[in-house]
């Protein structure tokens, strides 16, 4: 049973600790520097921290020792040559299928690194991060290095290879809104999973453009968008410009992926090779950032629903967390230890997590919560962290 909860928020990085007495918080650590995404590695206890310092810009940091020191990487940079085609906030009759002009360019900037992840225990250098503008870089000697996976740069859904020259495709990665803070509407890279059956299976998530695999270590993509849904085009059943939200796998049952979408939960048993939507809306599940599976029984899944894009905050005001355990079908509200009243937190993508019998989850408005018993009732860590952006065990 995981005893440590990792959290990344506004202002640091926050380890909270299970012990006799309760989960007690340790001191914060990169204090006053936003944190996106914090996390363990499982194969030797490294921990990892994804600084957005708004000055120096995007910075990895690692301990080796628990949390009592760290030491920050500025090592994570796109290379020369590397370019995207620039993209535009959309307008309310935004066609994600419709022809575009001529493509403008821009040398690729690294400006956040979104997300994380690590190899198998085969593999003990290899880690994964997920970055805006849409690139997914790779280190084999533990974060000493780390390249940018060109395949997936280059993949003809966003143009082609743009370090050789023009745009031999039209791009169909789009922006995400997490990227207007840096003054860009640009894609990223939020979700990565490595398969524990086969490491060299990889799928990624970007938003917004869609989930794509590869089986031969990131040497060739393929989208796996069948089955999705873009509600506002004129042929919902496009084959990219998707907005998955947060897309995770069954580490036990890998086949079995899920994804809280913009467009509600989806839901696949064969491996991302197609997807259903499992939505409920009419008991308050379908839009949402964060979606956490069960280590064993991948038909078993949790979200944090919202109220909308638009409105991002809890449904007429109660906070809960909805649970399937028959792959979507059904969906059981979770409520108890929860506030019910004048709650209007919102969780973000990385903001859920799920290990065991236990579960985590923080609010940007600084309130985390957590569950020993698979969400059935629920006690509170604190309410006054900074805004939370994401939850890990350790």
């Amino acid at each position: 049973m995981a005893d440590t909860i990792i959290l990344g928020t506004r202002k640091g990085t926050v380890i909270v600790d299970r012990t006799a007495a309760g989960w007690q918080p340790r001191p914060i650590q990169h204090a006053g520097v936003p944190v996106c995404f914090a996390t363990q590695d499982p194969r030797d206890g490294t921990l990892w921290a994804s600084l957005d310092h708004g000055h120096w810009g995007p910075k990895l940091s690692r301990s080796r020792d628990g949390g009592a020191t760290w030491e920050d990487l500025s090592s994570l940079k796109y290379p020369e040559g590397a370019r995207h085609i620039v993209q535009t906030m959309p307008t309310p009759d935004f066609d994600p299928n419709a022809p575009t002009g001529q493509p403008e360019y821009a040398d690729a900037v690294l400006y956040k690194i979104w997300h994380i992840a690590f190899g198998s225990a085969d593999q003990p250098g290899r880690i994964y991060a997920g970055t805006i503008p849409g690139g997914l870089f790779v280190s084999d000697d533990g974060g000493d290095s780390w390249t940018l996976n060109r395949p997936l740069w280059n993949h003809e859904s966003r143009g082609g290879d743009l370090f050789a020259g023009e745009a031999t495709s039209e791009t169909h990665w789009f922006g995400t809104p997490a990227s207007i803070d840096y003054g860009v509407f640009e894609p990223g890279i939020h979700s990565i999973m490595v398969d524990p059956r086969d490491p060299n299976h990889i799928t990624v998530a970007a938003s917004s453009a869609g989930v794509l695999e590869s089986t031969d270590g990131g040497q060739t993509w393929a989208g796996r968008n069948k089955g999705m849904l873009v509600d506002y085009a004129p042929d919902p059943n496009v084959e990219w410009g998707h907005d998955p939200h947060f897309v995770t796998h069954c580490p036990g049952q890998p086949e079995h992926v899920w994804q809280q979408n913009h467009f509600g939960v989806f839901y696949s048993d064969d491996g991302a090779q197609t997807w259903k939507r499992v939505s409920q809306p009419e008991n308050g599940v379908h839009f949402g950032f964060p979606i956490a599976v069960d280590d064993h029984d991948g038909r078993t899944a949790w979200v944090v629903p919202g109220r909308s894009d638009a409105e991002r905050m809890t449904i007429d005001g109660g906070l809960f967390v909805a649970r399937t355990t028959d792959g979507g079908q059904s969906w059981q509200p979770l409520r108890e230890g929860l506030p019910q009243e004048n709650a209007h937190d919102i969780v973000l993508r990385h903001g859920l997590d799920a290990v065991g019998d236990r579960l985590c989850f923080g609010s940007t408005t600084g309130n985390a919560y957590v569950s020993e018993d698979r969400g059935e009732t629920w006690q509170c860590l604190g309410n006054n962290f900074p805004p939370i952006y994401s939850v890990r065990f350790g």
